[in-house]
């Protein structure tokens, strides 16, 4: 049996050319910058490294408190 993983396929790379990180416009990914890409269905989305850094920490703790294996109180509706 394979073991499965909950993180979805995510790499770093260089941008190839100049666009705007997917989760603040505001933030520009310039060439040759490092991005963190995480698949998106078909395609991908691109990252800076301040939103990326965001991301990966929210991340850590999500799966530390999943780690715990304890019965969640809160409602997901």
């Amino acid at each position: 049996m394979a073991i499965k993983s909950l993180v979805v396929q995510v790499r770093v790379d260089v941008a190839g050319k100049a666009h705007n990180c997917q989760a603040n416009s505001k933030h520009r990914i310039k060439k040759g910058d490092t991005r963190l890409k995480v698949r998106n269905s078909r395609g991908w989305n691109h990252y800076c490294c301040a939103c990326a850094e965001t991301i990966i920490s929210k991340d850590i703790l999500k799966l530390t408190e999943l780690k715990k294996l304890e019965v969640s109180q809160t409602s997901t509706l």
